[in-house]
């Protein structure tokens, strides 16, 4: 069995570190996380990760440091850089010290995912992801975008697609509305929140009416969970 892909950011700001982490694991991959430079370095020697994210301005060693350090022990490996200075001085130094990209914040995430993504193929690294999921006789699909219940295509948008493929990634755990919110339409959402159970009602609908014996439950007052329906529903 392949082990999972690793991420190591290297961040000092908690709220960058679990915006990445939130879509790391996204993609599929495993996070981790260190909050200064000293501290990155023990977790880069002890997990051996597929691919670093690292701040330039850190507590302890700096970035550049850092990135010197990873790179005598390992050429190969991507790092990325990520700041919040744009000057050209920084982003040449970025380079010169090993780094394989270069990232100013404020970022957009989605850009930071697939340049990791473009850092783990260059690198030769197999970027792999569960794209198959079955539960009794529902089968779920994303290398073909498909739904099928007892081998019958189910047809769904592709947001509701999305949705239900988070829901089976999770199942029978309780997700709240802005769980579903930041981790299928995005952080940067600012629609009504709303839409997440008009998007629900449209998935139950569907998967009730092919015969499903899994579905999406509302668990009042906490969120939801795609769990399997009592034999008396079915």
């Amino acid at each position: 069995m392949n082990r999972p892909v690793k991420i190591l950011t290297i961040e000092d700001d908690p709220n960058i570190t679990d915006l990445i982490g939130m879509y790391v694991e996204k993609m599929g991959f495993e996070p981790f996380h260190a909050a200064d430079g000293s501290e990155g370095l023990e977790m880069y020697y002890d997990l051996s990760p597929d691919c670093i994210i690292l701040d330039l301005m850190l507590p302890e060693i700096d970035g550049w440091e850092v990135c010197r350090m990873i790179r005598l022990d390992d050429p190969h490996i991507p790092i990325l850089m990520l700041t919040g200075k744009g000057e050209s001085y920084d982003i040449v130094k970025g380079l010169e010290m090993g780094a394989d990209d270069y990232i100013v914040k404020p970022f957009d995430p989605n850009e930071l995912s697939a340049r990791v993504k473009a850092a783990l193929r260059r690198s030769g690294h197999a970027v792999q992801q569960k794209e198959q999921l079955k539960f009794s006789n529902l089968m779920m699909n994303m290398s073909e975008f498909r739904i099928l219940v007892d081998d019958q295509e189910v047809l769904m948008a592709p947001r509701e697609t999305e949705l239900l493929y988070y829901f089976a990634s999770h199942p029978n755990q309780v997700l709240s509305r802005q769980q579903l919110l930041d981790n299928v339409w995005g952080y940067e959402f600012d629609g009504d929140p709303r839409t997440i159970d008009v998007h629900i009602k449209r998935i139950r609908d569907k998967l009730h009416h092919h015969g499903a014996r899994w579905s999406v439950k509302t668990i009042r007052g906490v969120g939801y969970r795609f769990e399997e329906k009592p034999y008396d529903e079915n």
